[in-house]
């Protein structure tokens, strides 16, 4: 029975784990920045000294892939996750997939077998999200469910353009996405809700994947003074959202129902604290059955519009 190097393997997470972390020890290593870039020169470095052969892609999707002798015309079998972040992240969340999957390898490698085909260890660009649309863009891309030049063209929340910003790191790639046709892809992840936990189950396989859908709402209502304008007269965005939010939280609590529905981005106009919000945009979440908003949906008051009062000063003291 062959034995992975235990303290190996979590002396890589936490060696990885450390790269984004803030003074107040919160990890952030978005898609495509200087800390993505530090954690992919480190597995990069990694998979080199391992006797991997290093590749990445147009839209920057890392491999390591060993070639064992006489095998080279079969079709590689793909193990893997990814490496970037969301916003204070824990440190397994993919990167122990790309790292369980270095450390096999290794294994296999130390004691002499001989796989029957390739193995290649891929580490996904942007599989978060976070910071460039879609989410699981690099694997998206290289299944060729999602054209790269439009992946490339993609425009992050800071204003950034995934492409120049892969280039800028130095990881722009040498190969066309889907230049590899695995036999099968296996990838092993850490639970990310709390159900093993409470049941006391140490692994699990997952069975399907989730209906995911991303929605962008715009909800336009009247800016007017907050501490002057009556309740019966107002047109306020905020209230609208809050009503949406509730709307898909009592669709989740249907009998039954295995959606789950996520506000994660809220934005309000003008946004301040004594003037009725005029616009609000939002983004959500939904997985499984979805909500019935559409992606770029505008929710619009029915009431009669009037035309905008000047916020001016609140004198109220």
């Amino acid at each position: 029975m062959l034995i992975i190097n235990e303290e190996r393997l979590l002396k890589r997470i936490h060696t990885l784990g450390a790269v984004g972390l803030d003074a107040h020890g919160r990890r952030t290593r978005l898609a495509a920045s200087d800390e993505d870039k530090a954690g992919r020169d480190l597995v990069s470095r990694w998979m080199s000294e391992a006797g991997l052969t290093v590749v990445t892609d147009y839209i920057g999707n890392l491999f390591g892939i060993w070639v064992p002798e006489g095998c080279a015309d079969a079709a590689p079998l793909m193990l893997g996750s990814h490496i970037d972040t969301v916003i204070n992240a824990g440190q397994f969340d993919g990167c122990y997939g790309v790292l369980a999957a270095l450390e096999v390898v290794e294994t296999l490698k130390a004691s002499s077998f001989v796989p029957a085909r390739p193995i290649a260890i891929g580490a996904f660009t942007n599989e978060e999200g976070v910071r460039y649309a879609p989410d699981m863009m690099g694997s998206l891309v290289y299944a060729g469910g999602y054209p790269l030049e439009k992946a490339l063209a993609s425009v992050g929340t800071d204003g950034t353009v995934l492409g120049e910003e892969l280039r800028r790191i130095g990881y722009a790639g040498t190969v066309e996405p889907g230049f590899l046709k695995p036999c099968a892809f296996v990838e092993l992840h850490i639970e990310q809700g709390p159900i093993l936990d409470a049941e006391g189950i140490s692994i699990g396989a997952v069975e399907n994947l989730q209906g995911i859908s991303w929605q962008r709402v715009t909800i336009e209502g009247e800016q007017n003074h907050a501490g002057t304008t009556p309740t019966a007269y107002r047109v306020d965005a905020g209230l609208a959202a809050a009503k949406v939010i509730t709307f898909l939280r009592r669709r989740c609590e249907l009998p039954d129902s295995r959606t789950v529905a996520t506000t994660g981005c809220i934005t309000f106009e003008p946004n301040a604290i004594n003037v009725i919000p005029y616009d609000l945009r939002r983004r959500a979440g939904c997985a499984d059955a979805c909500s019935h908003l559409s992606h770029g949906d505008d929710l619009r008051s029915k009431r009669p519009r009037r035309q905008p009062q000047s916020a001016g000063a609140d004198t109220r003291r």
